[in-house]
């Protein structure tokens, strides 16, 4: 200032880590049960659901590639991710016998460790994973996923599955939530080297397509892995 006095610094807006808590429980209510729906109901209606979800992860994705410039090679390595969710997606529920189990339960894992990486990170906070990449994410929300992951696996193979090994579970909850994880803070340097704070604008309260399915883009195929080790027909849970 030119008489000497500083100029009066306002003070930051308060910080509001329940903001888009509304807008979540809303998308949820009214997208959950469509997919579960169509996980229940398998067949064509699975199929359209994927399909749609996957040129709309494509779209994605080349909006990303476009806003940043990137190459074609950069381009394909997204493309093949995408198709290998959706080919491990479709082989899972086709089985006939554990098909519907196996994808409906890595569903609700994948959705609870979610909300459970959401809770942990607002309620606890704490040291943050990757700043650099992700300052939003924290160890405590690693944590409340891995733990809110592994009770709904281990919860799945005691009351759904009446012969399953819960200790299994337990460890394949927390598996498939450490998995689930490294694939958010993937699409989140991602989307930190492109310049972009979202995939897109689809999904109220968590952005787009890619925002939401980060996990299960990695999750998926690795199930299919499993599930192809241990023979079609085996539910993962049991």
């Amino acid at each position: 200032m030119a008489d000497g006095r500083a100029e009066p610094v306002s003070e930051a807006p308060p910080r509001r880590p329940w903001r888009d808590l509304r807008a979540r429980a809303a998308s949820a209510v009214v997208l959950a049960p469509l997919a579960l729906g169509a996980i229940w109901a398998g067949g064509p209606f699975f199929v359209a659901l994927v399909a749609a979800l996957a040129l709309g992860l494509a779209h994605e994705w080349a909006g990303l590639c476009r806003a940043r410039g990137l190459g074609r090679d950069s381009r394909l390595g997204g493309t093949l991710v995408i198709a290998a969710w959706a080919a491990a997606s479709l082989w899972l529920r086709a089985d006939p016998s554990a098909g519907r189990a196996n994808v409906i339960v890595l569903a609700l894992v994948v959705w609870g460790s979610d909300v459970g990486a959401y809770l942990a990170g607002r309620l606890i906070g704490g040291p943050r994973l990757a700043p650099r990449v992700s300052p939003s994410k924290t160890w405590a929300g690693v944590a409340g996923g891995a733990l809110a992951a592994a009770l709904v696996s281990a919860g799945a193979a005691k009351f759904l599955f009446l012969e399953g090994n819960v200790t299994a579970a337990l460890l394949l909850g927390v598996g498939f939530s450490m998995i689930g994880q490294a694939g958010d803070l993937a699409e989140s340097a991602i989307k930190r080297r492109c310049g972009v704070k979202d995939s897109g604008r689809l999904i109220p309260g968590h952005g787009g397509l890619l925002d939401r399915l980060d996990a299960a883009l990695v999750v998926a195929p690795v199930a299919a892995i499993l599930s192809l080790a241990l023979g079609r027909g085996v539910v993962l849970w049991q």
